[in-house]
């Protein structure tokens, strides 16, 4: 694999676990949805008669038995529905992706890019036979990174538990770093190269 990005000595090599690190986090950050949500006083059903008198009882006053301190009241400071996103720069998403590539050199596979072409049709027994031909194991986390659209070759994997099929253009990060194997071929190399390594050029 020729990459843009070079990774030899071990400060570089340090910057750039860091740098996936953070970028990694913030996907799955940006990923997750905040749907919890409880009641306040306010939105629980009841509690519109005061309990009891203002005075003269010797109990603490009250105004609704849906008050928090009551069993069945309202929730303080509950959990609502949120929005949370966290920030990345375009250039280091890209630069990311870049070097969870150069990291993940020895466990990419090249193949030619007919094979890829070879799938006219939707059977899962064909990605199952290229990843047997390859002897992989059934456990491993294949991924296989795509030059071009191929709706037959997308169907015919969707069935299989550990494969993603993903294009070179519109790769993410949490993918590469899952993925035991890479199947890929040259042309999509290429690709990855020009579209997430373009302002280092």
């Amino acid at each position: 694999m020729e990459s843009k990005i070079l990774i030899e000595d071990n400060q570089t090599k340090k910057k750039a676990i860091g740098l996936i690190h953070r970028v990694y986090l913030s996907q799955l950050i940006n990923s997750r949805t905040y749907t919890a949500s409880t009641k306040t006083k306010s939105e629980v059903r009841g509690g519109g008669r005061k309990p009891w008198r203002q005075k003269g009882t010797g109990r603490a006053r009250a105004g609704s038995l849906r008050s928090p301190l009551f069993v069945g009241g309202g929730v303080i400071f509950g959990p609502k529905p949120r929005e949370v996103y966290k920030k990345v720069n375009k250039k280091e998403r890209r630069l990311a992706i870049l070097m969870a590539f150069a990291l993940k050199r020895k466990q990419l596979i090249l193949l030619d890019a007919t094979e890829f072409n070879k799938i006219t049709s939707i059977k899962t027994k064909q990605i199952s036979s290229i990843i047997e031909n390859l002897k992989i194991n059934n456990s491993s986390k294949v991924l296989f990174v795509l030059p071009e659209l191929n709706k037959f070759f997308w169907l015919s994997g969707r069935n299989l538990k550990n494969v993603e099929i993903s294009l070179a253009s519109c790769i993410n990060l949490k993918q590469l770093l899952k993925a035991d194997y890479i199947i890929t071929c040259e042309t999509a190399i290429q690709l990855v190269n020009s579209t997430f390594g373009k302002q280092y050029e």
